[in-house]
């Protein structure tokens, strides 16, 4: 396959694997399956056995490839530093490329998702029957029926991640002063399901940045991360929604760019290493402003709450957030701010929930088993609150929460702080409110 000598990895990437091993108890895919080829070492093989000419690229290999999480676990557990999503990422790009384009070629469903979660209008269109559903009854009624098991494995993944609405303020608006003496200026990223499904987080986060100092610009026109596009093969695609995000935000005057999900700040900080044309200086200047809320609140100098929420929490470490920014401590050191709170830690905390961007609609089995896992762990903290600082973590562990009919909240670390410095107390499913 000759386009991968153009579009794919780096050859020098292959040799720096010493099939050493240590990579396997920390890869999902290996730890649920047992199956070498589904290890991280495994799939390294298998795209240089492709790469080099030594094996044909079939439905085999593309099967393997397919079942990997890209969470990056495996980044972190290597002694080598071999960085394995700049292996797999641009090789699946380049068999995208060699595949084509076409609608039955790609698939219908990686099609739809490239056209509508990319853009949060076209997701709410999308999702209104359904949230009419969730509001009158139906929802539950078809839930309780079983109706969604008529409906094709992805979509009814897609359906039954939707959590129930929750109320926000409204849309954001592009200024957002910060309260008392300013501390610094930063710029507010909003991605795409984030706004569209998760907008109340976003006004926790503004809330919480405003009592940290911070005046908040929310520019017009930003647009997806790229990292949908980026994930399913269309390097195009991404660059184009990097380019329109380089060109909306005004990054030169800002101290930062704060995201509050993982996924989508993975994607910021990394704009540069994906292409190389004349935009990437510029990308990586970019990139350098990007921050996640946690790591930013730290960097700053965080104001303790005054609130007290006495229940006990446990945190899940995203991802992209643990693995791909190397953010581990900030989430931690910022939840034990809040009075009264007890922050127990999860086991298997760095392992992932399944959800992994759109593999969960993908691959539903695999990410069912992992979602499963995740659960089993959140039910041995005995923890009242989930916390999650990732959208589609945040979904999947929603899910699987409803599923089981756990009493448990599900949060981003965001929320329950805004929570603790407005003096308010977090809705613990079938706890009645105090007073």
């Amino acid at each position: 396959m000759a386009i991968l000598q153009q579009h794919g990895p780096s050859p020098e990437l292959f040799s720096r694997c010493v099939h050493c091993g240590l990579c396997t108890s920390a890869c999902p895919t290996y730890t649920e399956l047992f199956n070498e080829n589904d290890s991280p070492r495994g799939r390294i093989y298998l795209m240089r056995l492709v790469y080099e000419g030594r094996m044909e690229w079939n439905p085999l290999v593309s099967r393997h490839l397919d079942l990997c999480l890209d969470c990056r676990a495996c980044e972190t557990a290597c002694p080598s530093g071999v960085p394995y999503g700049r292996i797999l990422e641009p090789f699946r790009t380049a068999v995208h490329r060699a595949e084509g384009k076409s609608w039955w070629r790609v698939g219908l469903t990686r099609q739809l998702l490239l056209r509508i979660f990319p853009y949060p209008r076209r997701i709410r269109v999308v999702l209104w029957p359904v949230r009419f559903a969730q509001r009158v009854g139906i929802y539950q009624l078809a839930e309780n029926l079983g109706l969604f098991r008529l409906l094709p494995r992805t979509w009814r993944a897609m359906v039954e991640l939707l959590p129930p609405p929750v109320a926000d303020d409204g849309p954001l608006p592009s200024f957002v002063p910060a309260v008392g003496k300013p501390r610094a200026r930063v710029g507010f990223f909003v991605g795409c399901v984030a706004e569209a499904i998760f907008r109340h987080i976003h006004w926790a986060t503004i809330r919480v940045l405003q009592q940290n100092g911070c005046d908040v610009i929310i520019p017009r026109g930003q647009a997806c991360c790229g990292a949908i596009h980026f994930h399913l093969g269309d390097s195009t695609g991404a660059r184009r929604l990097a380019d329109q995000n380089l060109a909306t935000f005004p990054w030169q005057q800002l101290d930062a760019i704060v995201v509050n999900h993982a996924g989508c700040g993975a994607m910021l900080k990394e704009y540069p290493h994906h292409w190389a044309d004349e935009n990437q200086q510029a990308r990586k200047a970019f990139s350098e402003k990007v921050r996640d809320i946690n790591e930013f609140l730290e960097e700053l100098g965080p104001v303790r709450p005054e609130g007290e929420i006495r229940l006990r929490a446990t945190y899940h470490d995203a991802c992209h957030l643990a693995h791909a920014q190397k953010i581990v401590d900030p989430p931690r050191k910022l939840l034990r701010l809040i009075r009264g709170l007890e922050l127990v830690e999860l086991p298997e905390s760095l392992i992932c929930c399944g959800s992994a961007g759109t593999y969960n609609l993908l691959q539903p089995e695999m990410a069912d088993r992992l979602a499963r896992r995740k659960l089993d762990n959140i039910r041995a903290t005995g923890a009242e609150i989930v916390l999650a600082s990732n959208a589609g973590c945040l979904l999947q562990i929603m899910r699987e929460v409803r599923r089981a009919k756990l009493p448990v909240l599900v949060l981003h670390p965001m929320e329950l702080l805004d929570m603790a410095y407005r003096g308010l107390t977090p809705p613990i499913p079938g706890r009645s409110s105090p007073g």
